[in-house]
Parts: C-alpha cells; structure tokens; sequence
C-alpha cells in the first residue's frame, strides 16, 4: 500500500507541474505574441481550460483512490 500511495503523490505531482507549466507557457506566448492568439476563433485561454479539466478529472481518481487506500489501513488498524 506505501508503494502505490507514493505512485499516486508523484501522478498528483507530475500532472499539477505541467499543468502550472503548460499555463505559464500559455501566458507568455499570448503577453509576446498576441497576434497570433488573435487570428483563432477560439480565446486564447482555452488550451489552459482543457488541460486543467483534463488535469482536476486524474488528480480526482487520484485522490480518491488515495482516501479508499486510508481508509483501508484506518480498518486494518
């Protein structure tokens, strides 16, 4: 049970540091090149939306995942 709750704190990691990456990338190349966002028809912001619901549905499975397995041990205990 340690090994799999500490491959779920590194998912949770590694998803929540490209999602905060991939939204500061997002944001600086809008701030230098806003005309480029400016000939889509979508917002520029909307790969940020995409990506963070894609990000909030894993870190969710996670942490549930993650309360099933303590509350398992609370039991065992």
């Amino acid at each position: 049970m340690k090994k799999l709750n500490h491959i779920l704190n590194i998912i949770i990691g590694a998803f929540g540091g490209a999602f905060i990456g991939h939204g500061i990338y997002i944001v600086w190349d809008f701030k230098t090149n806003p005309k480029l966002y400016a000939m889509q028809s979508a917002p520029w912001y909307t790969s940020i939306l995409v990506y963070g619901v894609f990000t909030l549905v894993v870190l969710l499975v996670c942490i549930v995942i993650k309360a099933i397995i303590r509350h398992k041990q609370k039991k065992a205990d």
